[in-house]
């Protein structure tokens, strides 16, 4: 028998169910999931996903146990079932993201179907001279700092760190932002409604910490945005993300009559994530306090 490439000499990855373990602390349907996520990850279900009567026969276990590992794969966006229809495998949706927008990742990541949850890595009060000075403030200014890894169906999409003025966004310190738009909290708690701004998007090759963090190898490159967002005719939000390329996608709409256009400032390299460099590069026309704002992100 051929040996699968890529496994160990004499090892066939396992075909079919393995038997849940009753005297095991972790519950029946967990362990479902897992040998469900197990015989996924290994393509055993191209063809069709099993429906609930064949999982209980598999696994000896109850349809309410069953039904509970299926809800958790539809959480992850991993299997999908409608009403009177069996499970099957959903397929992988990029975010997409429409140019012109003052867009909310948070919301982008719902419209496709994925559940959006935030690792917070950081969330306080400090000083950064260089983003300061883009938000037109003194270099010693306090500005609120958010760092967030995002996920999307619990993989890894971006690395996201926005710089406020404290003056107005301090009792955002107080917020959890595990599955909390920053938007929604920032014009709820501080009054604050962003309303445009301009962005440039590059292409970029992460670094080897960036790939750690978004789970990616050397082979996929990503998305670096520098958001500067008003309100009031104000600069109020400096944002740098790095999105995985093979996650997300932009789009633009144009017409006959209107067009679209790109301001192009120049071609620069790969500069340190956190906007702490200014780099030039290819982004949409400017939308200063005037872009259309979907929903908080």
């Amino acid at each position: 028998m051929a040996v699968p490439q890529g496994s160990p000499a004499g090892h066939v990855p396992h075909q079919g169910p393995c038997a849940v373990n009753r005297l095991s602390a972790l519950p029946l349907w967990a362990q479902v999931h897992a040998d469900l996520r197990r015989r996924l990850d290994t393509g055993e279900f191209t063809g069709a996903f099993p429906g609930e009567l064949t999982l209980v026969a598999e696994y000896g276990v109850s349809r309410h146990t069953v039904r509970e590992a299926l809800r958790r794969l539809r959480s992850e966006g991993i299997v999908t079932a409608e009403r009177g229809r069996p499970p099957r495998v959903a397929e992988q949706r990029l975010i997409e993201q429409p140019l012109g927008a003052l867009y909310s990742l948070f919301a982008s990541v719902e419209a496709a179907g994925q559940v959006q949850r935030s690792v917070v890595r950081a969330l306080d009060v400090c000083a950064d001279g260089v983003v300061a000075a883009r938000l037109g403030l003194e270099e010693s200014t306090p500005l609120l700092y958010l760092e967030r890894l995002r996920l999307a169906a619990e993989e890894p999409l971006a690395v996201d760190r926005v710089w406020l003025p404290a003056s107005l966004a301090a009792p955002l310190v107080e917020v959890d932002f595990t599955h909390t738009a920053l938007y929604g909290e920032l014009a709820r708690r501080c009054g604050v409604q962003l309303s445009g701004g301009r962005e440039h998007l590059r292409a970029v090759v992460p670094s080897a910490a960036e790939r750690a963090l978004l789970g990616i190898d050397g082979g996929v490159a990503a998305f670096a945005i520098d958001r500067l967002a008003c309100s009031r005719g104000h600069p109020t939000e400096w944002r740098h993300t790095l999105v995985r390329g093979d996650r997300f996608t932009v789009s633009a709409e144009f017409s006959a009559r209107d067009g679209y256009r790109f301001d192009v400032a120049g071609v620069g390299g790969h500069h340190p994530a956190g906007g702490r460099t200014p780099g030039t590069a290819a982004g949409p026309s400017p939308t200063t306090d005037g872009g259309h704002l979907g929903n908080p992100g």
